[in-house]
């Protein structure tokens, strides 16, 4: 795949450890200040209850967010552009397994803090999603040129937050988040993987 940013002085391409270091730092970080939210703040958290029916929806919920992602960066110039960026710096040192981090550790860190811990603190309410989700938009803000990525994230932490409003059920967000980075991240690789043997 052409690199799209190597004439960019802002971009610093990051190898793959530091990629996969950031992605453990980050994940252990958000799943700290999630128990020490619960430890001392409201005490509250969603559950996390195993169901198949739970489980098949957070997987279709996650391919539905997929599918959706593919539209808007087909429509979208912006967030195009945004997408390939942080799609650059974070997928392309990775190699096909480590796919599988990306998914598991933001999905489960994430939506432990920002579904499991702050939505029920905030309101288990619409103030309480729209709370919630701008700061899951804001943790993906890299730069302000980013500003496409960070509207996206924010409408996805929306509708992450109401599936686990509507099954008091985190596990459905949990799968799709992971499912959602685990599919984009394949098909991202995908692609580039194609350009280079093309």
């Amino acid at each position: 795949m052409a690199d799209p940013f190597s004439d960019d002085p802002e971009f610093v391409p990051l190898t793959r450890i530091q990629v996969l270091v950031a992605m453990g730092i980050t994940a252990v970080v958000l799943l700290v200040v999630s128990k020490l939210w619960v430890k001392f703040g409201a005490g509250l958290m969603l559950p996390i209850a195993w169901s198949s029916e739970h489980a098949l929806l957070g997987v279709g919920l996650g391919i539905g967010i997929t599918l959706a992602s593919s539209v808007i960066y087909a429509l979208w110039s912006e967030y195009r552009q945004s997408a390939d960026y942080y799609l650059q710096l974070v997928l392309k040192p990775l190699v096909f397994p480590d796919i599988i981090w990306l998914g598991l550790l933001p999905g489960l860190s994430e939506e432990l803090l920002f579904r499991g811990v702050m939505l029920p603190t905030f309101g288990l309410d619409t103030a309480g999603i729209l709370f919630s989700s701008l700061c899951f938009g804001m943790l993906h803000l890299s730069s302000f040129k980013q500003w496409s990525y960070v509207v996206w994230a924010t409408a996805i932490g929306g509708v992450l937050g109401v599936s686990a409003l509507m099954t008091n059920n985190l596990l459905v967000p949990i799968l799709a988040h992971i499912t959602t980075n685990f599919i984009s991240g394949c098909l991202w690789k995908w692609r580039g993987f194609k350009d280079d043997v093309a």
